[in-house]
C-alpha cells in the first residue's frame, strides 16, 4: 500500500469514528439517564472497543475549556452532564433548590449503605442502635437512596441501596471507588442479628 493509499484509509477510519461519536452524543443527549455500555454497543451495533473509541473522542471534545458538558462513566454505564463550574448557571435556569448540606446521622446512614447495600431499615438500626426510618426515607427523597426490593425473611422488610445519583454528588465511577472503611467488615456479624430482630417484630 503507498502513503496516498494509507492516507486515504486514515481518513477513512477518522471520519467513520467521528460519525460514531456523534451517534454516541445524540443517544446519550436524548436519553439523558445513564445508558450502560452492554445497551450502547447494542443500540449503535458496534463492539466494545467501538464504543471505547467514540467516548475517548466526546472526552477529548469536552475537555475543551468552551464546552459546558462532561461525559462521564458511572458503574458501567454513560451519561452526558454540565460541567460542575457550571452548577450555578444552571441550577439558576432550571430554578432548582439548593439541598440542604447532610446532618452527621444522614450521612452515617448513607455510608452503612453505601458499604453494605443491599440493606434494610433494621440493619441499619442495628449498625447505628437507633431508629433511622426518617433518616431513611429522607434519603430516598433526595434521590440518594431507593428501594431495591424485599428481603426473604419475617416480615419482607425492604431493601434499600444508593443511587446514580449517589455516586455523582460523591464523585464516583461505581461503587468500588469507596475508601475502604471498617463499615466493610460489619455486614456479616449485623445480618444474623438483623434477621433475628426481624424474627423478634412479628412475633
Amino acid at each position: 500500500m503507498n502513503n496516498l493509499e494509507t492516507l486515504i484509509e486514515e481518513q477513512h477510519d477518522e471520519s467513520g469514528l467521528d460519525t460514531l461519536s456523534a451517534s454516541l452524543e445524540a443517544v446519550l443527549f436524548a436519553c439523558g439517564s445513564p445508558v450502560s455500555t452492554e445497551r450502547l454497543c447494542e443500540v449503535l451495533n458496534i463492539s466494545a472497543a467501538e464504543l471505547d473509541a467514540a467516548r475517548r473522542m466526546l472526552e477529548v471534545k469536552y475537555r475543551q475549556a468552551n464546552s459546558g458538558i462532561a461525559l462521564v462513566f458511572i458503574d458501567g454505564a454513560l451519561q452526558l452532564c454540565t460541567k460542575r463550574e457550571y452548577a450555578t448557571q444552571v441550577k439558576s435556569a432550571l430554578e432548582l433548590k439548593k439541598l440542604p448540606p447532610l446532618s452527621k446521622a444522614a450521612l452515617e446512614v448513607l455510608a452503612i449503605i453505601a458499604y453494605n447495600q443491599p440493606v434494610t431499615r433494621v440493619f441499619i438500626e442495628q449498625v447505628r442502635g437507633i431508629e433511622s426510618s426518617q433518616i431513611v426515607s429522607s434519603l430516598c427523597d433526595k434521590g440518594l437512596v431507593k428501594e431495591d426490593g424485599i428481603l426473604d425473611a419475617p416480615g419482607r422488610p425492604l431493601l434499600f441501596s444508593t443511587t446514580d445519583a449517589f455516586l455523582r454528588c460523591f464523585g464516583l465511577s461505581s461503587l468500588s471507588d469507596l475508601p475502604y472503611s471498617k463499615l466493610d467488615d460489619v455486614s456479616s456479624e449485623k445480618d444474623s442479628d438483623a434477621v433475628d430482630q426481624l424474627s423478634l417484630e412479628t412475633e
